[in-house]
């Protein structure tokens, strides 16, 4: 399994995500600069936390024009798996990738701590290796992590099963508590906690590796860009 880590700039994740995949899981990985036009031969693409470029206008609106955004769009037509996290949810949504939008938490504080999620459903690359129902601690860090989409958007994530993740308790205010999604090809995840902050035995958690392990063991091929 080759997992890329798709840069910008005032990504702070990346390297977490490298390592968590790379280290934790021994995978290869290497990382991608959001001005490439290609992917390359990878299985697998992370968008990682931190702060795109633009975010001071609306959380991945601007990274969205990235070349790489191009390239990570055929990648996940083609059937490739792409996992957003925190930065990268938003960035998905605003690429058109996944539905509904970030916005400013309820309380419009940064909310960073760790939260407890419920696992909605294991049918998809990313929890397969979960228990439906199951609770994992993730920590979150973000001020713009609140979910929200309209009824018939929000219905329909339900009923086609898409919704991942909601939160135990609610820590930003997310419509129907939720806190990870799918794509309706299922092979496109956006998720506001940070799995890969809670992958190594070291920070004392590592319920991020199901959600890696997920990834990485899912076995899904990627079409090569």
């Amino acid at each position: 399994m080759k997992v890329g880590v798709v840069v910008f700039p005032g990504s702070n994740c990346d390297h977490d995500a490298w390592y968590a995949i790379s280290r934790n899981l021994g995978q290869r990985a290497e990382f991608i600069w959001h001005d490439s036009r290609a992917v390359g031969d990878v299985d697998a693409v992370i968008l990682p936390g931190g702060f795109s470029y633009g975010d001071y206008l609306r959380c991945g609106a601007i990274a969205k024009f990235s070349p790489v955004l191009q390239a990570v769009k055929t990648f996940a037509r083609d059937g490739g798996l792409v996992l957003g996290i925190c930065n990268g949810f938003q960035v998905l949504t605003e690429a058109g990738l996944l539905p509904g939008a970030l916005v400013r938490n309820a309380n419009l504080k940064f909310v960073c701590k760790a939260v407890p999620l419920e696992v909605v459903t294991t049918d998809s690359p990313f929890t397969h290796e979960a228990a439906k129902g199951q609770t994992l601690t993730l920590p979150v860090a973000h001020g713009e992590g609140c979910y929200v989409a309209d009824e018939q958007v929000l219905d329909q994530l339900e009923a086609e099963d898409r919704v991942v993740l909601r939160y135990r308790v609610n820590c930003n205010g997310s419509m129907r508590n939720i806190a990870g999604i799918l794509n309706a090809g299922r092979n496109v995840m956006g998720m506001m906690p940070h799995p890969e902050r809670a992958a190594d035995p070291l920070v004392g958690n590592t319920d991020g590796l199901t959600i890696l392990n997920s990834l990485v063991t899912a076995g899904v091929p990627a079409s090569r860009s």
